[in-house]
């Protein structure tokens, strides 16, 4: 199996539509032991959605920006495994302000939240497991992505993190090289996720995606995603790292119109 006996921390897990999810799914159906992380009052939803999945994963607790929980994190996987094999980090949020048109009069601190939780905390995912990482002898990072080469209507800061997010992706592969750790990002097309539905006029993009991607895009099935995510949490990919890999039906190749009717 593509994963057997790798140890995988998966964030981001909130119901059983998340990317984070159907690539937990996957990986443990490819032999992968996970552990799952929530905090907060979603908690309770990521342990509901953690029992759907095909082994029951224990769910630990991390809100990425409090500093406390990286370091519990830390000393439960350093307890439990004593070295980790890679991560899905599927962590994003930006303020109702710093969305749906508002770019020009997002403030400051709305922005910095959207940077600080969406890209910054990459950074933040992989020093904390680093040396964890540096046990098992390498592994893979794998951050969720959307296209951001161009600007997206609505949008606004949280296109502004992704390709912040983009640039975390690049500067980690330059300097966790050295520890054989690989850094990379999946760019997907739009999914129904919790996330997603939080954008306004989300459906905008389902539109778009429906009219230019060469290969179709299926808004309900996240499983393409998840399985690149595995690919590249696998030793398959052992010498891919700075890349952004678009799972997006060929959107992102496409000027105008995939030719599809």
């Amino acid at each position: 199996m593509l994963l057997e006996g790798k140890r995988l921390v998966v964030t981001g897990v909130l119901t059983d539509d998340s990317i984070a999810f159907q690539a937990a799914r996957i990986a443990i159906e490819q032999g992968a032991e996970i552990v799952l992380t929530g905090f907060g009052r979603a908690m309770r939803l990521t342990e509901r959605t953690a029992k759907r999945l095909p082994v029951v994963p224990d769910v630990l607790e991390l809100d990425i920006n409090d500093s406390a929980h990286m370091d519990a994190l830390i000393a439960d996987l350093d307890g439990r495994w004593g070295a980790v094999d890679g991560a899905l980090h599927a962590i994003a949020f930006a303020p109702e302000d710093a969305l749906g048109g508002n770019f020009l009069d997002t403030p400051a601190e709305s922005a910095a939240t959207a940077f600080l939780t969406s890209a910054f905390s990459f950074k933040t995912l992989a020093v904390g497991l680093r040396p964890l990482m540096v046990a098992a002898g390498g592994g893979s990072l794998v951050a969720l992505d959307f296209d951001n080469s161009q600007a997206w209507p609505l949008y606004d800061w949280m296109g502004v993190a992704k390709s912040a997010l983009q640039s975390v992706t690049r500067y980690l592969a330059r300097d966790l090289g050295p520890d054989n750790i690989r850094a990379n990002a999946v760019s997907a097309g739009p999914l129904g996720t919790v996330a997603a539905r939080s954008i306004p006029h989300f459906q905008l993009f389902e539109h778009e995606w429906a009219v230019r991607a060469p290969l179709g895009w299926d808004v309900a099935d996240a499983t393409p995603v998840g399985e690149m995510v595995a690919l590249l949490l696998s030793d398959w990919t052992r010498m891919t790292s700075g890349e952004i890999v678009h799972v997006d039906g060929g959107f992102h190749a496409v000027a105008a119109g995939g030719g599809r009717a």
